[in-house]
């Protein structure tokens, strides 16, 4: 099974009397959403189930990929490690499986699929992970397939 994590861009701070999940991109968001959409459009199988929490910040980012996706309540900014494994359904998804949400979800997912603890790891704004499941000789194993930053796919698009 390939699980990939892509965090949310860059999106504005929450203003007074503003629900978190109302939070927007920002310009720069935005570049860096389509930018990471663009490169997603050209390595991600066609059969790739994504998955998108309900904020608005991940709906925007997930709308730069340009492909059907599904908001899933479960994948919230409070969600839990446990709570996206099971919707993803890790490791027996036989579709790969594209989540656009939240830190420090996302980071804490990848710690424990790989290092097999709980630990704080950080995922970049608009950043990605692309973790593989695999069987060698009997063996479940955790493979990085991927990392990747929207600032390594291009210059002169944000800042700097």
């Amino acid at each position: 099974m390939d699980l990939i994590l892509w965090r949310h861009a860059e999106a504005h701070p929450e203003r007074e009397g503003q629900s978190d999940l109302d939070r927007r991109l920002t310009a720069n968001g935005e570049r860096q959403a389509r930018r990471m959409g663009l490169w997603l459009q050209q390595h991600l199988p066609a059969t790739t189930k994504v998955l998108v929490s309900p904020a608005a910040r991940t709906v925007a980012t997930a709308d730069a990929l340009e492909r059907r996706y599904r908001i899933e309540p479960q994948l919230a900014p409070t969600a839990g490690v446990d709570e996206l494994l099971q919707v993803v359904q890790w490791p027996d998804c036989v579709t790969p499986v594209l989540v656009v949400g939240h830190q420090p979800t996302l980071g804490l997912v990848a710690a424990r699929l790989l290092a097999e603890q709980d630990a704080p790891w950080s995922v970049k704004k608009a950043g990605l992970w692309w973790l593989r499941s695999r069987v060698r000789e009997g063996v479940r194993q955790t493979v990085l397939h991927a990392v990747m930053g929207p600032d390594l796919l291009g210059q002169g698009h944000g800042r700097h």
